[in-house]
């Protein structure tokens, strides 16, 4: 295994940090040496301030891209912390379909990571609004920073483990097996979730509308206390008045600096 030298780790950890907001402590150094092992090893390479001069070099961002890939955990599943869901199908939708006049609803997955959240979601709005939901905008925007697991959510493939919090009614509805190990995603649902790349950290970020909710779940655990305040700031300013967001239950926001209103562990509300 490679050996990383003190210097170069928080030179590493100083690079992910400003580029995208993850706070890596010196106790993360064998994590790391680990899950980039493989990677220098493949090419060639002695040192991790070898493989950051490539990483930094390659203008097209795919460099950047992998490695986020392998240094990232991406863990979630369906319905996972369910609350959430409930609140949104019991509290949040009826808000919104009376309020909403335009009828384009827009609520955003950030940090989707393999596309589980958001299509929870669009389960949820697809019960909700029945019949009426084709008079509905009703499209969700779902981002991650890492290209590899947008490229497993747009599958819309999942194993059939990973679906087994899924309601009976929604697996019915909204499943048919794909194969013995796996479950697809039925195209009305998979339709409904438009997904992009987008990092956290970005000054501005490119809607041209606010959102109505935004779902930014467990990804604020690895951001230090700075960070997590000037994104939460940036994400009120792109909420509607009256919108909601969620963030993780091993989260919370400072209540001395944001402007969003406390509304139950984990949710919180622009007014």
């Amino acid at each position: 295994m490679i050996v990383i030298k003190e210097q170069e780790f928080r030179q590493f950890a100083d690079y992910i940090k400003s580029n995208y907001g993850i706070h890596f402590k010196n106790e993360k150094k064998v994590l790391v040496a680990g899950r980039l092992n493989h990677v220098l090893t493949s090419m060639n390479m002695n040192s991790l301030t070898e493989y950051m001069d490539y990483v930094v070099a390659d203008k097209t961002g795919q460099a950047a891209s992998e490695m986020l890939n392998k240094i990232t955990t991406n863990y979630t599943f369906f319905m996972r912390e369910a609350e959430h869901f409930y609140y949104f199908r019991d509290k949040v939708l009826p808000y919104l379909s009376r309020t909403v006049k335009d009828r384009d609803l827009r609520i955003w997955s950030a940090a989707c990571s393999t596309g589980e959240e958001p299509y929870t979601l669009a389960m949820i709005m697809d019960q909700f609004f029945g019949q009426d939901k084709k008079t509905w905008d009703t499209k969700i925007l779902a981002t991650d920073i890492s290209q590899n697991v947008l490229s497993t959510a747009k599958t819309g493939i999942y194993r059939k483990e990973t679906v087994s919090e899924v309601p009976a009614l929604w697996k019915q509805n909204y499943f048919r097996e794909y194969d013995e190990s796996n479950y697809i995603l039925s195209e009305k649902i998979r339709n409904e979730v438009i997904f992009g790349n987008i990092n956290l950290m970005e000054s501005v970020f490119p809607f041209r509308r606010k959102m109505h909710a935004i779902f930014c779940r467990n990804v604020m655990i690895y951001f230090d206390n700075d960070t997590k305040d000037k994104l939460v700031e940036r994400l009120y300013d792109i909420t509607e008045p009256g919108g909601f967001l969620f963030i993780g239950h091993s989260e919370g926001l400072n209540r001395e600096k944001t402007r969003y209103r406390y509304v139950m562990p984990a949710v919180y509300r622009k007014e």
